[in-house]
């Protein structure tokens, strides 16, 4: 077979124009149909349409259709290859010297074409998955954020695992499958196509047991890559589990792994390295054993796949000799023949050799598709929501009871007022933390009706604080963010001196993992300048003190008295010290018993006595654990009563 190559620009362009048009087409209703029809494709379109969504931004959706463009012109141009073959190497077998320089002159265009075509379609692939993989990244990431489904996910009946990996990995792995794959598989489509076609005229008849086929060889080619692709998806059904507990299995590891380095020091204190590595192995041997059970059906499905593509190799060959020999093709055709019979197979075996890239892809579909589910379920379990109020705290009829329906707090109803200070006492596992989690919109066993301060006007400081990654201000201003200027460095540098920590005045701008420099004492006095710094309506205080001495709590706590004299305090605490800081307690027994009244009056330096509770319940004062202030300490609760 011979083209005129003087005309091929334009019926190149006239094909790609169709070509592109009906696989655009095509791809098109695939979308749709397997989007409808099966549980994958559903999953796929969770994921992809809104970005691919044209009404969003009509620029994914081209950079998809100039793609699939580069992939239908990279069939064009193997079409062209098969024909240069033809010509160039029936140029050798006629001995003729002029055919060969033309064809060698048409080599270097296509060559020239190709790897302009190749440069241009690898850009924009990798360009395309950037884009999408930034938004995906950053829609992920909100949704796992979005309503405290980070943290509440670990109330769902199948919490997510590793969350980290699924937004690392399988994002990238997502996206680049999915361009692969789907580009693949509509360029094996189309090549299908055009290569049966040339297979067809290149074909002769093939007698077999006294019965001719006419053009045996297609129909051969189609009946043997049909049958071991069914063969090939037989053997690799397995990988897609397979793959799918890889991918937790690694997670879990590496999860140990990280877990064993946070607590170094704890493991340490406790000798406990025998334990650790215990459970290490154990992790570790789960991983080892699912991939060897990888490796035996990777080999089963790997040796059949390299069996059938090398008796693919010589088939054409055999097939055509007798034709060649008889003098009835060129040698030019059956090279073609080659070239348009390895294309057929490679197109029909597409599904095949690439089914454990499929089984991979759908592993990460899963993944994915269940970290929406749990943060779906996570924001659909019940909370207290905080309805926002500027100038108190409010608990009408608030219920806390704990996972299995035990109750902790039964009908708490409180006021506080601006600059007034809640302590909450009780004995440990009575539900003092959980209730502050139920007050901050976390705890999804809790009921009734609350009203605070929202948003940035709500800080919550829990035993242990939050370091956030970056420098000292970044730490510092959390959950703000520093302002900069020499009158912000000035304000940061009293506020580090005015809890003890002027030692760190020279790292402010030292970025470090502060939750390992610091000691826990020292994290505790840098949450109270955070305190200071960020001056929230009402502050939360989860036994904040516990790492510093009854003098450094003293002053911590006098200090956002006397600087913060008009903001409610919410404490929960042991130390009978704290009650001079507070002008309310609340005392709760662990069974939905509750006591709320007035600090009395020996835990105020003003001398203040006693109130009755709200609810018609009389504070004790043994709950309350009265103490006596220092001396010298001037209540700062006093314009507050």
């Amino acid at each position: 077979m011979t083209l005129d190559w003087n005309q091929q620009l334009a019926q190149s362009a006239w094909w790609l124009l169709r070509a592109f048009g009906i696989s655009a087409a095509l791809l098109a209703a695939l979308a749709w149909v397997l989007s409808r029809t099966t549980g994958w494709g559903r999953k796929f379109g969770r994921l992809a349409w809104p970005y691919l969504n044209p009404a969003r931004d009509w620029r994914p959706l081209a950079t998809v259709a100039l793609l699939l463009l580069l992939a239908m012109f990279a069939v064009r141009m193997t079409v062209l290859f098969s024909y240069w073959y033809n010509g160039f190497y029936s140029a050798l077998q006629s001995l003729d010297a002029k055919a060969f320089w033309h064809f060698l002159g048409i080599f270097s265009v296509l060559a020239a074409v190709h790897v302009a075509r190749s440069l241009a379609d690898s850009y924009a692939g990798q360009a395309f998955d950037i884009h999408w993989r930034v938004w995906l990244n950053d829609w992920l990431t909100r949704d796992w954020l979005d309503e405290g489904a980070y943290y509440r996910s670990h109330f769902v009946d199948e919490p997510v695992d590793n969350p980290d990996q699924r937004i690392e990995q399988d994002i990238a792995a997502f996206v680049t499958g999915s361009r692969t794959l789907a580009i693949g598989a509509l360029s094996a489509m189309v090549s299908l196509v055009e290569f049966t076609a040339i297979l067809w005229s290149l074909s002769g008849a093939l007698t077999l047991a006294g019965v001719e086929i006419p053009r045996a060889m297609v129909f051969l080619v189609y009946l043997y890559v049909l049958a071991a692709t069914w063969l090939a998806f037989r053997i690799g059904r397995p990988l897609i589990r397979l793959n799918f507990l890889s991918e937790r299995l690694t997670a879990n590891f590496r999860h140990a792994l990280l877990r064993l380095r946070e607590n170094a020091e704890n493991v340490a204190f406790y000798q406990g390295e025998g334990v650790e590595r215990g459970t290490l192995w154990t992790r570790f041997s789960a991983y080892i054993a699912n991939l060897w059970a990888r490796v035996y059906r990777g080999l089963k499905f790997d040796g059949f796949n390299l069996s059938a593509s090398q008796v693919a190799v010589v088939f054409p060959y055999i097939i055509q000799a007798p034709r060649f020999f008889s003098g009835a093709i060129k040698l030019g055709d059956v090279m073609q023949t080659s070239q348009a019979f390895g294309q057929v197979h490679d197109s029909l075996s597409f599904f095949r050799t690439s089914y454990d890239a499929f089984a991979q892809y759908r592993a990460t579909l899963d993944r994915l598709n269940g970290f929406l589910d749990a943060n779906a379920a996570a924001r659909a379990l019940p909370a207290l929501r905080a309805e926002p109020l500027d100038d108190g705290l409010e608990m009408d009829g608030i219920a806390v009871t704990r996972p299995d329906g035990k109750p902790l707090v039964r009908d708490l109803s409180l006021r506080l007022s601006p600059g007034q200070a809640l302590l909450i006492k009780g004995p440990s596992g009575s539900g003092k933390t959980t209730l502050l989690r139920a007050l901050a919109g976390l705890w999804p066993y809790a009921q009734g009706r609350l009203r605070r301060p929202a948003g940035e006007q709500a800080l919550f400081l829990s035993q242990r604080p939050y370091l956030p990654l970056g420098d000292l201000r970044a730490a510092l201003a959390y959950p703000g963010l520093p302002r900069g200027g020499a009158d912000e460095d000035e304000r940061m540098a009293a506020l580090l001196r005015d809890v003890n920590l002027a030692h760190l005045l020279p790292r402010l701008d030292e970025v470090a993992d502060w939750s390992r420099v610091l000691s826990l004492g020292e994290q505790q006095r840098l949450a109270f300048a955070r305190v200071l710094y960020n001056r929230p309506a009402i502050v939360f205080l989860d036994e904040a003190t516990s790492a510093t001495d009854e003098g450094l709590e003293h002053m911590l706590y006098a200090l956002l008295r006397e600087r913060l004299p008009h903001r409610m305090l919410v404490s929960v605490g042991h130390r009978g010290t704290l009650d001079a800081f507070h002008t309310h307690g609340l005392a709760l027994d662990g069974e939905g018993g509750w006591t709320f009244g007035a600090v009395p009056a020996p835990a105020c330096a003003a001398g203040h006595s006693g109130r009755a509770a709200a609810g018609g319940r009389q504070a004790a004062p043994a709950a309350l654990d009265a103490v006596q202030p220092p001396p010298d300490f001037r209540c700062p609760c006093a314009a507050a009563r």
